[in-house]
């Protein structure tokens, strides 16, 4: 029996061939990891591929499609589809989407994950961080710190904690915080504390983790971002509706 049919009583729409397209998903995605196809190898031609895993060739380009929108193909004109270096960064990518279109208490529940991974990079960070790194981080600090102007802060903000996450040496968990650092989000949120006058506490909370970092204490450090991105929660929590 063709598993695609449609069944009595039912219309064939959109989810029967939804199925096909993602059993076309998972296999050219168990060809990558078996490594049948390897980072930067051309994929066989659509039709080709349609054959053997016996699907329509529609669907196939449907599978194409969605996997080239998740970075694990990319198509390049007039050569054809290849494997991306399938990189933490470009498959997460759209990881970031959650946290951009997230309101209320879905919000809320990213930054208890931001808290936990960004608390575990910093620590992380404290072990390795290189005398470059340190420097990097220390520039952003002092430029937060010399401004009152929420856009100017947020951009120092984002990458004082990017090239903490990037010191931690794990490009995955850094991948991730970046996905869950919302641009516009942390806007709201520095608007917010100039709003009440909250810019001297942030700064005391950035220059314990960067003090953390100095030290090269992983405990001090996992407790300052722990604490930081806490404090960040707590004022979502009072903007939510009661």
């Amino acid at each position: 029996m063709d598993e695609t049919a449609p069944q009595k009583g039912t219309v064939e729409t959109a989810p029967q061939k939804g199925t096909v397209t993602q059993r076309a998903i998972e296999a050219v995605k168990a060809m990558i990891a078996e490594g049948r196809l390897e980072p930067g190898q051309r994929l066989p031609t659509e039709r080709d591929l349609a054959a053997r895993l016996g699907i329509s060739r529609s669907s196939m380009r449907e599978a194409i499609r969605a996997l080239t929108v998740l970075g694990v193909l990319e198509a390049r004109h007039g050569s054809g589809i290849y494997v991306t270096q399938l990189e933490a960064g470009d498959l997460l990518e759209t990881f970031g989407v959650v946290a951009d279109l997230s309101r209320g208490p879905r919000l809320v529940e990213l930054l208890e994950v931001r808290r936990i991974l960004e608390s575990t990079a910093t620590a992380l960070a404290a072990a390795r961080i290189t005398p470059d790194q340190l420097a990097e981080v220390e520039k952003h600090l002092t430029a937060m710190n010399a401004t009152d102007d929420p856009e100017e802060i947020l951009a120092h903000d984002l990458a004082f904690h990017r090239e903490i996450a990037a010191a931690a040496g794990n490009e995955t968990m850094a991948a991730i915080l970046e996905g869950l650092s919302s641009r516009t989000f942390r806007a709201r949120v520095w608007r917010g504390y100039q709003e009440e006058g909250a810019f001297a506490r942030t700064r005391r909370e950035h220059a314990a983790i960067h003090r953390a970092l100095v030290a090269r204490d992983p405990e001090a450090a996992r407790a300052a971002a722990a604490a930081h991105v806490g404090e960040v929660e707590e004022w979502l929590r009072t903007q939510l509706p009661t």
